[in-house]
């Protein structure tokens, strides 16, 4: 167990100590300098406070685990009857540059029923191998079965980290495999690295995104982290690549579960945000639907998407699966143009790796501009309708340059 203990004898300005803490988990009783329950262990306080006040110790010491006997990365093959989620060949593409770093292999774990034809298409990504399990118990996912199967391959091949996407089953699959292995799991991870001693750096926005949380596991393996789609990029596929499929089994009692699959019924298709290239966004600058409706109209000329920050959603102005952010989708189209967005780090952690991004807002000292490729100071307004009229002419023109 961590704690913050300070050394009173260097407290000289408890006011200004005080103010070292975001969460207000220091207290001065004209006496004591003391932590209370609200601290969170951020190690600000540590970090940014003077030298020897603020230390943090550990009760115990962690037992030092063996990391040459865990060797390898893994990304978990997330699918639909063999359709591969993009967000697994994202995870390949991270998965491949860190075991490059740190000269392991690589795998996928692919389980399901029907699938080693599919398996063989994953070989085309430079992947060392994947281990299939084609199993009737697997059709549907279910948590027991599909747990069993994550552990078995662990046992088996000893990965020092394992990479799942952040679905729907990911988030459902990934920490009940973590418990299995009383090890630490870290979600919605937006950067990932790996170093030399194959500890994974694991890094993700943290209280509401006021700081971003670098988080290591170092005395236990595997070490797990799931990642959202759109956050990394799939890699080139490899026509030389020589990896090789290898079909696994597992004894069928492990597959029992007490969830009977009785009717599987498909979602209705919707074109998701996720796979927009252009995405015109409404900040809380827009306060009615007419104003809206004027951001639609833009982002229709540019054959593209309408998103929108949180504070649309809770006027109930918008539909939630259009909220861009923490708290909302992560997209990384060819452009994006916001529209009276500040640019709260919430919101800038699920866009900011648009290949453009051009933003108008009438702050100039708006964050937003710190990330914006293109910054447009003045009312929006004002100018949507003047790039409406642009875009409009231009069509026009070139329809007219057609007929002629």
């Amino acid at each position: 167990m961590a704690r913050i203990v300070v050394n009173q004898s260097l407290v000289t300005s408890p006011e200004e100590l005080m103010k070292l803490c975001p969460f207000g988990a220091m207290e001065w009783d004209n006496e004591y300098l003391t932590i209370n329950a609200a601290c969170k262990m951020c190690q600000i306080c540590v970090k940014k406070g003077p030298e020897g006040v603020f230390t943090c110790e550990i009760d115990e010491e962690a037992p030092a685990i063996d990391k040459g006997k865990w060797r390898g990365i893994a990304v978990y093959v997330d699918h639909l009857e063999g359709d591969i989620h993009p967000v697994t060949l994202e995870l390949v593409g991270k998965a491949k540059e860190m075991a490059a770093k740190i000269n392991h292999p690589f795998y996928c774990v692919f389980m399901g029923t029907n699938i080693k034809d599919k398996a063989n298409l994953l070989l085309n990504y430079g992947i060392d191998e994947v281990f299939v399990y084609d199993d009737p118990e697997l059709k549907h996912f279910r948590i027991e079965p599909y747990t069993a199967v994550m552990e078995d391959f662990i046992n088996k091949i000893k990965p020092t980290i394992v990479l799942v996407g952040a679905t729907s089953i990911g988030r459902s699959l990934a920490p009940r495999v973590a418990a299995r292995f009383r090890t630490g799991l870290t979600a919605d991870c937006t950067v990932l690295d790996v170093d030399e001693n194959t500890d994974l750096a694991q890094i993700r926005p943290a209280f509401g995104g006021n700081i971003m949380a670098h988080i290591y596991t170092p005395n236990n393996r595997p070490q797990f982290a799931t990642v959202r789609y759109k956050v990394f990029s799939a890699p080139e596929i490899d026509c030389e690549a020589k990896g090789k499929v290898t079909v696994c089994d597992i004894a069928k009692e492990k597959l029992a579960s007490g969830i009977k699959v009785l009717e599987v019924r498909m979602k209705e298709k919707v074109k998701s945000i996720e796979d927009a290239e252009v995405i015109v966004v409404a900040g809380s600058a827009v306060k009615k639907a007419e104003d809206l409706e004027m951001v639609k109209q833009l982002a229709d000329k540019l054959g593209g998407m309408v998103g929108v920050t949180r504070p649309l959603i809770e006027a109930g102005l918008a539909d939630p699966r259009l909220q861009i952010g923490l708290s909302g989708r992560t997209v990384k189209p060819k452009l994006i143009i916001t529209c009276g967005v500040a640019g709260a780090i919430q919101f800038v952690a699920g866009m900011d790796k648009s290949d453009y991004i051009v933003a108008i807002n009438t702050d100039e000292n708006a964050p937003i501009f710190n990330v914006a490729h293109y910054a447009i100071v003045g009312d929006m307004f004002e100018i949507i309708p003047k790039l409406i009229q642009q875009l409009d002419a231009k069509a026009n023109a070139a329809a007219t340059k057609s007929v002629c």
